[in-house]
C-alpha cells in the first residue's frame, strides 16, 4: 500500500482546531497532503494542530475563517490560493450543537445551528469546486450525524442541518460525478472528544459495542473517502453499530 497516497494534495478542514477536526487534519497530512487548519477563533488551538502536524514531519498552515460568512469564505480561498493554489480535498467538519428541550429551540437556536452546520459547507464547496472542476479532481467530504438517520438527541435545530448535509451530498455527487469529483458523507456517533468527556449523563451503553468511538476512526473513515476514486453519494455511518443501515 502506498504510505502516503495524497502526496501533492491540497485538503482544507473546516474546524480542525481541536477534536474530530484536529484528528481528520493530522491524519491526512500523515498521507502526504498539505493541510490548511481552518479554525473560528482560537488561533492557539489551531497552532497546536499545526505543530502536531509538523513535528511529525506533515505540512500544515493555520488560516482564521468564518466559514458561515460569505466574504469571510471568499478571502479564505484567496489566502490558499496564494499559498498553494487549489484545494483537492475538501473535509467539511465545522459544526455546533446548541442542545435543548426541543420546545424550547428559538428561531435565533435553528438559524445559527443551520449556518455553521450547513449553509457553511454550501458555502465552501462553492468556492472549491471551480478549480476542482479545472483540474478534474475532487473529494468532498461531509462530516454528518447519526442524528440525521436518527433524529438524535440534541434537537431539531441540530438533525435538520446534519440531514441537510447528506442532501448536499447527493447533489453534488450527481452533479460532478462527470469531473472527477467525488461528494461523500461520515456520519459519526458518540465519538469521546471534550463534549462527551464533559457531560456524564452520556453513556455507551446503547452502543452495541459498549464503548466510544475515538477520533482517529473518524479520521480514518475521512482518508478512505479521500483517497478512493469509485465511492460517490455514500454516507459512512462510523457509529460503532449504534445506527445500522
Amino acid at each position: 500500500m502506498e504510505t502516503q497516497p495524497l502526496s501533492g494534495k491540497v485538503a482544507l478542514v473546516t474546524g480542525a482546531s481541536r477534536g474530530l477536526g484536529h484528528s481528520i487534519a493530522r491524519t491526512l497530512a500523515q498521507a502526504g497532503a498539505t493541510v490548511i487548519v481552518n479554525y473560528h477563533s482560537s488561533p492557539a488551538a489551531a497552532d497546536a494542530v499545526v505543530q502536531d502536524i509538523t513535528r511529525h514531519k506533515g505540512q500544515a498552515f493555520a488560516i482564521q475563517a468564518d466559514v458561515a460568512d460569505t466574504a469571510a469564505v471568499e478571502r479564505l480561498f484567496r489566502q490558499i490560493r496564494e499559498r498553494v493554489g487549489a484545494v483537492d480535498i475538501l473535509v467539511n467538519n465545522a459544526g455546533i450543537g446548541v442542545p435543548k428541550p426541543f420546545l424550547e429551540v428559538t428561531l435565533d437556536d435553528w438559524q445559527q445551528v443551520l449556518q455553521t452546520n450547513l449553509t457553511s459547507a454550501f458555502l465552501v464547496s462553492q468556492a472549491a469546486i471551480p478549480a476542482m472542476m479545472a483540474k478534474r479532481f475532487g473529494r468532498l467530504i461531509m462530516i454528518s450525524s447519526t442524528a440525521a438517520q436518527t433524529g438524535g438527541v440534541i434537537g431539531p435545530h441540530y438533525t435538520a442541518s446534519k440531514a441537510g448535509l447528506l442532501g448536499l451530498v447527493h447533489s453534488y455527487a450527481s452533479l460532478l460525478a462527470q469531473h472527477g469529483i467525488t461528494a461523500n458523507a461520515v456520519a459519526p456517533a458518540l465519538i469521546e472528544t471534550d463534549m462527551i468527556k464533559d457531560n456524564p449523563k452520556i453513556t455507551p451503553d446503547l452502543i452495541p459495542m459498549k464503548r466510544f468511538g475515538q477520533p482517529q476512526e473518524v479520521a480514518d473513515a475521512v482518508l478512505l473517502l479521500a483517497t478512493n476514486g469509485y465511492i460517490n453519494g455514500q454516507t459512512l455511518n462510523v457509529n460503532g453499530g449504534l445506527y445500522m443501515s
